[in-house]
């Protein structure tokens, strides 16, 4: 069964013009739980032969605009119930119908304008980050396995959340027989930021098992004797690390320099260097959580 969303183009709020949205472009989200549109992969592109006019398959969607079948709407769940006002519900929805068996589908074709408000016109009682919060936080607890303790260490805060009981939208999992997350993320979104497989995860950075530094999209790139810095991921060998396990130096592969603190400058500065074997304090670095694997 396949829930179909339109294109959905931009109305400006203060002079009702319209823009026109692109064709060119998919749900994502990242691991802050954000929603996100992004490029349409290649491999995408192959399985529909170039043809855009036909529909995208599309790992997430923005929620609000799409049509589904009555009563396969209901069949699945509908809304969950323990959502407040706004905020998690077109993950979450996204999550159930990929992993229970249904495609979210945006087709090229259908075009729906949208005015996007500045200013949301309803009330979040508690505030918006708390209702977001609590939202996120069923949808974790319900559709992401292990990967929750991931999303924890992304987002240390939502631990502390109260969820509710969400006991009733695990039964549902359980009688869709619902496939799990790791299967959502190998086979309807490969291209997600953070890969399936990783060596460590941190509180800002993750090293990935392709040997990058990575924060969402963003990855740390140098070249020899430079400042590191934040670029897109690429996958080009200045974005390349291997981390020694014994001396707990970040060896750069392509300058064979190791990351280390500026010492002449403000703290949270970091350039390459030569390594070094002893009085290299400031090229130490500790991974210090739990693997998934």
């Amino acid at each position: 069964t396949a829930v179909v969303c339109p294109i959905i183009d931009v109305i400006n709020d203060n002079d009702f013009s319209y823009l026109t949205g692109s064709d060119m472009t998919w749900g994502g989200f990242n691991w802050r739980l954000n929603f996100r549109w992004y490029p349409v992969p290649q491999r995408e592109e192959i399985r529909r032969n170039n043809d855009h006019s036909l529909p995208l398959l599309s790992p997430t969607m923005a929620g609000g605009l799409f049509t589904i079948d009555r009563k396969y709407f209901y069949e699945i769940g509908a809304y969950d119930p323990g959502m407040e006002v706004w905020g998690g519900e077109n993950l979450e929805m996204s999550f159930r119908i990929w992993q229970c068996g249904g495609k979210v589908l945006i087709h090229p074709c259908s075009h729906v304008g949208h005015v996007f408000r500045k200013q949301t016109p309803y009330t979040f009682p508690g505030g918006t980050g708390n209702v977001i919060y609590h939202n996120n936080k069923r949808l974790v607890e319900v559709w992401l396995d292990k990967y929750k303790d991931f999303i924890y260490t992304i987002i240390p805060e939502l631990k502390r959340v109260d969820a509710g009981d969400v006991s009733e939208r695990l039964a549902l999992r359980e009688r869709l027989k619902c496939k799990d997350f790791q299967w959502y993320l190998q086979n309807i979104y490969p291209e997600s930021s953070m890969p399936v497989n990783f060596y460590h995860v941190g509180i800002i950075l993750v090293y990935s098992k392709k040997n990058e530094l990575r924060f969402d999209d963003l990855c740390m790139e140098a070249n020899a004797n430079s400042a590191v810095k934040l670029q897109k991921c690429s996958g080009n060998e200045k974005q390349i690390w291997n981390y020694n396990n014994e001396t707990k130096q970040m060896k750069h592969v392509k300058s064979e320099q190791c990351m280390a603190t500026d010492k002449t400058k403000s703290p949270g500065h970091l350039i390459l260097v030569s390594c070094k074997q002893e009085n290299n304090a400031n090229q130490r670095w500790y991974l210090e959580q739990a693997v998934l694997t």
